[in-house]
């Protein structure tokens, strides 16, 4: 913890001339492989827990170690700073909710090659939101990825539905998706520090009081291996949370949905490691579900053929 808490004052301390550098970029890959690797141990977490009880745990770690770490910080929050927070952290509670209760029926690799949708989301979102027209690009990369997504469900396309814990984390990846958008809105406009503790902690107590519309009327029974799994995300939800806010100052959001991109991946492997095999058509679908992100994110300009004029 001593160490995320030194790397954290550094990246609220540093510069904007170091953020025209490589390193919002080299931080976001960072928290990427930690993010694609958060997806098995979600998974495996749920042996203990019920899923809305485990993500308001896991972000009330990451909100009351970074509100110790920027004690000093909270005191001059503004309404901007709050509103921020509060939205931010509606949709953390919304996109992470629905991705764990997903992972009670679905593969950690397939849960992962699901949520990367939110990459060609982005931009749609984008449009819809604030009249931005997406690049020809963004509907190749679209086609592509919803191409994936039926290979991923395993039933065609004569018969395209999608089971419980798919829908479900399909749903949240709209979730995600309009995370990075409101982080980027916001980004620049109130306090980095301030913003990332209250959307943490919003996105925990709604968590906990989600629990019982979902059907968790309990708590579960206290176990060491929760415990220390909840502790472990937490700190790694508040390190990805304040980079993704600290980096994004700088870092345009289609920039980073191509570096988000690499999640899928890695959560892949790690998977693999760990023993998860999927049917050779579900690797398809997640491959071009990540081919779809990086084409979605590519500005290919037209050549413009210059006509010579004839003198008369």
């Amino acid at each position: 913890m001593q160490y995320i808490a030194q790397f954290l004052m550094i990246l609220s301390m540093s510069p904007i001339s170091l953020s025209s550098s490589k390193a919002p970029q080299l931080a976001l890959i960072l928290i990427t492989i930690i993010w694609g690797g958060t997806f098995l141990t979600v998974q495996y977490a749920l042996h203990f827990s019920s899923p809305m009880f485990f993500v308001g745990c896991r972000f009330a770690v990451a909100a009351l170690t970074l509100l110790v770490i920027s004690l000093k910080s909270m005191k001059g929050v503004t309404l901007k700073d709050l509103g921020a927070g509060c939205a931010i952290g509606l949709v953390i509670a919304a996109g992470y909710g629905t991705q764990t209760i997903g992972l009670q029926t679905i593969p950690s690799s397939e849960s992962a090659f699901l949520t990367a949708l939110y990459v060609p989301l982005v931009p749609i979102l984008m449009w819809l939101i604030f009249r931005k027209v997406p690049h020809i690009m963004t509907w190749v990369g679209a086609a592509l990825a919803f191409v994936g997504l039926v290979l991923l469900t395993g039933n065609g396309f004569e018969k395209i539905t999608l089971s419980f814990g798919q829908l479900l984390t399909v749903l949240g990846s709209f979730a995600i998706a309009l995370e990075i958008i409101f982080i980027s809105y916001f980004a620049g406009k109130v306090n980095l520090r301030r913003v990332t503790i209250i959307q943490l902690g919003v996105a925990s107590l709604l968590s906990f009081a989600i629990m019982p519309v979902v059907g968790e009327h309990t708590i579960p029974t206290f176990s060491w291996p929760l415990v220390l799994i909840a502790v472990a995300l937490g700190l790694a939800s508040a390190l990805i949370q304040f980079v993704m806010n600290w980096a994004q100052r700088v870092v345009d959001p289609s920039r980073a949905a191509i570096i988000y991109a690499g999640e899928p991946v890695w959560a892949g492997i790690i998977g693999r490691i760990a023993g998860e095999r999927l049917p050779l058509i579900a690797l398809l679908g997640g491959a071009l579900v990540v081919l779809g992100v990086l084409v979605s994110e590519l500005k290919i300009k037209l050549p413009i053929k210059k006509t010579k004029r004839i003198r008369e």
